[in-house]
């Protein structure tokens, strides 16, 4: 099957979104670090006077270029397609850190990043056609057909039931809690922005999709599932490690994407078996790269903890337990200058 001409828009959209959200996370940490010495408060600890540091604004601009073009990504190429080539803006913010920050990139990171290349090529090349939409009534009809109505009153509840039921009990302990609520939530969101998109993009064509309701619904949706979804990344990357958060949260809001994307478009519809299964082995290769990109960053984590605790000896064996631990806090606030901008990242994602 070739590649069509909006697939390959979408894909170079996708593609540059990953370069420019990639360096953004360089740019805002290199602004971050530098407002920081200048003011003796880092931004871990409450600190704002990277409002004042022009290059964190040119990372923020420069992030908010690299969402535009995902989100008009979509409007060409199906959700398929699109949603895992996220995985590539890690490796441009891998690489950059390795040159620019001087953050080395072991052996295994870049094993990492080759895999998550390979991944990439193999969806592209196995990617669905996007079918072609003349109005935003077509998608509505998608929206509500059965078996896309059943996955989105399945997300509902499954949604409430951990909001009211398992959040308050385990959300602090567990960190599938807030992760599941964000990538259930980002599933449909991902939906709206689609819809949304192709909506706008038929209107610039001059086909004006504005005087439809269910336009303004799809907005509506959208406004509603991303605050959820950044309410609850927040609580996830505010209670556990941005290096366990983040690639949970990637896998589990990447396959939740897909199914909810071959539900409602029905993006197989029309492909061979081989083409599916080599599709599928891309994703699994993507998010086994991802995996191992973040295992590779706490690694060094580890190491520099027990590095430390090491050079404890003085301290009663209690209290080096509880510094060294995996959830020592005292070590946690050591990391905070890093996660703070790797967590500003993520909560983009991550969004689309």
């Amino acid at each position: 099957m070739g590649f069509s001409t909006d697939n390959l828009k979408g894909f170079v959209l996708a593609l540059l979104s990953s370069v420019f959200i990639g360096a953004s996370f360089i740019i805002k940490k290199k602004g971050l670090r530098r407002a920081a010495a200048a003011s003796g408060v880092r931004a871990g600890v409450g600190g704002y006077s990277y409002l004042l540091e022009p290059l964190w604004w040119t990372g923020m601009i420069t992030m908010i270029v690299g969402e535009v073009a995902n989100f008009v990504a979509y409007a060409f190429a199906p959700a398929v397609l699109v949603t895992p080539l996220g995985a590539l803006s890690i490796i441009v913010s891998a690489v950059l850190a390795h040159f620019v920050l001087k953050e080395k990139l072991h052996a295994l990171g870049i094993l990492g990043c080759v895999m998550c290349i390979a991944g990439s090529v193999v969806i592209v090349i196995h990617a669905p056609q996007e079918k072609a939409i003349t109005s935003v009534l077509e998608i509505w009809n998608m929206a509500t057909q059965p078996a896309f109505l059943l996955y989105v009153a399945s997300v509902i509840v499954i949604v409430f039931v951990l909001v009211f039921h398992f959040a308050p009990l385990y959300g602090n302990s567990n960190v599938l809690i807030f992760t599941g609520i964000c990538s259930l939530m980002g599933s449909l969101s991902v939906m709206s922005v689609k819809a949304l998109g192709t909506s706008l993009k038929l209107t610039f064509e001059g086909m004006n999709q504005l005087i439809y309701p269910e336009t303004w619904c799809f907005m509506a949706i959208v406004s509603t599932c991303v605050i959820t979804q950044m309410n609850y990344l927040n609580k996830a990357l505010d209670t556990f490690n941005t290096a366990l958060v983040s690639p949970i949260y990637y896998v589990m809001f990447t396959t939740l994407t897909i199914l909810a994307s071959v539900i409602m478009f029905k993006d197989w519809d029309g492909q061979n078996a081989g083409s599916i299964i080599s599709g599928i082995c891309g994703f699994i290769v993507v998010l086994s790269g991802t995996i191992l990109l973040h295992v590779t960053k706490d690694f060094d984590r580890n190491t520099s903890r027990s590095a430390q605790c090491l050079y404890a000896a003085p301290l009663s064996p209690t209290l080096t337990t509880r510094l060294c631990s995996g959830n020592g806090e005292l070590l946690k606030h050591v990391e905070e200058d890093v996660e703070a901008s790797q967590g500003e990242g993520l909560r983009r994602h991550e969004l689309f």
